[in-house]
């Protein structure tokens, strides 16, 4: 009897060691399926597209669609994440690329840096687009994004493919434009609007006529106190927006409940950072004392996260409600300014102890039907031109 006893011990102990190898195996099958998914995102993360890029995005959403819930989890790479195919950004149907070809002989290319957020693409880029076609009726529009990264979001996992700037300009040649007016969505004269005007100097032989329309705020100006109509435009109608959004009657009312408004921009460290702190004294020249303009790149200084914290306290304000000062309420939006990390705006102006509540409102600039005439004028000033 003991003797049987200790053989079921025995196989007992060694089934048990078999479960756990192949529990063993199958992990690492698990991650090692996740881990080349992951390596296939990094692949098409990236500014530049070639040869491959089509096949590349067309195997990564295959191999992603072809993994477990479970293996899905354990993706992570340089760049890569579940949420890269897993995130529910909106349907990405209702959105129009804009790249259809017998374009005619005037084009209108509206150039945007890009949103994978599809709710936010068709709502914010495709409002401002939809606005400019219906105010140039003779003219055809058509779409240009300048990060290649976001492009390949797009198509891998959506199957939508958006022209990036050598496409779309290439398109217009093949077309038989002549006359070409390009028109950025960017708020700015920074990097993105110097390399979209660098890419279309290669192309100036190529038409009769090829002119550059204003960003939204207009000409940069010299120094932080230089504003003109386009920043007050601006100023005017985020603000409006906001303070509709929050449910009161005027900004007067939310300052006397001690609300004030953080507009979160980009940033940059490129000589038109200049613009944030213009807007800021757009703002003051308005009156708007309860308005404040901070940067998620914190450039220029007075524009970091913890210098509007300390701005917004010290000027007795209890109460803060954050909005994007951005055409696209894309990732900034929803995770630097709005997300549950530590390091989102909202949980740093929690975490400050000094506020007796945050709100967030996500919400695009291009959405917004005054912000979409801002750019509809610079287009007509353009062709006008």
């Amino acid at each position: 009897m003991k003797t049987n006893f200790s053989l079921l011990l025995c196989l007992l102990l060694a089934l048990t060691l078999l479960m756990s190898s192949f529990s063993c195996a199958f992990a690492e099958d698990d991650q090692a399926a996740a881990d080349a998914v992951a390596a296939m995102i990094d692949a098409i993360y990236v500014q530049s597209r070639t040869d491959e890029t089509d096949a590349q995005c067309e195997a990564a959403k295959a191999a992603w669609d072809a993994l477990t819930d479970a293996q899905k989890e354990l993706v992570e790479g340089e760049n890569a994440d579940p949420d890269y195919f897993g995130r529910d950004t909106g349907d990405a149907s209702a959105d129009d690329p804009l790249n259809a070809d017998e374009i005619g002989e005037n084009e209108i290319l509206v150039v945007s840096f890009g949103t994978s957020f599809n709710d936010s693409r068709t709502m914010d880029i495709g409002g401002i687009e939809k606005a400019i076609q219906a105010a140039n009726p003779d003219w055809s529009v058509r779409r240009a994004f300048t990060a290649q990264i976001i492009i390949n979001h797009v198509q891998a996992r959506d199957g939508e493919k958006i022209d990036n700037m050598q496409q779309a300009l290439d398109r217009a040649v093949a077309n038989g434009v002549k006359h070409l007016v390009l028109q950025p969505t960017h708020l700015m004269h920074g990097a993105e609007y110097d390399e979209m005007t660098e890419a279309v100097e290669e192309y100036a032989d190529k038409f009769e006529s090829v002119t550059v329309a204003e960003p939204l705020l207009g000409e940069v100006g010299s120094d932080a106190a230089a504003i003109n109509a386009d920043k007050a435009a601006v100023a005017q109608a985020i603000v409006a927006a906001s303070v509709a959004e929050a449910g009161y009657d005027s900004l007067d009312a939310a300052k006397a409940d001690g609300v004030a408004f953080v507009f979160m921009g980009h940033g940059t460290s490129h000589t038109a950072k200049v613009s944030y702190s213009q807007m800021q004294s757009q703002m003051s020249d308005l009156g708007y004392e309860n308005v404040f303009i901070g940067t998620v790149e914190g450039e220029p200084e007075e524009t970091a996260c913890d210098a509007i914290i300390a701005a917004t306290s010290e000027a007795g304000y209890t109460k803060v409600i954050l909005r994007p000062l951005m055409v696209v309420a894309g990732d900034h939006a929803n995770n630097d300014m709005a997300g549950d990390e530590e390091d989102s705006w909202k949980s740093m102006f929690l975490a400050s102890g000094n506020f007796d509540s945050v709100d967030t409102q996500i919400a695009g600039l291009g959405r917004d039907a005054a912000i979409q005439q801002i750019y509809v004028a610079h287009t007509a000033a353009a062709i006008q031109g």
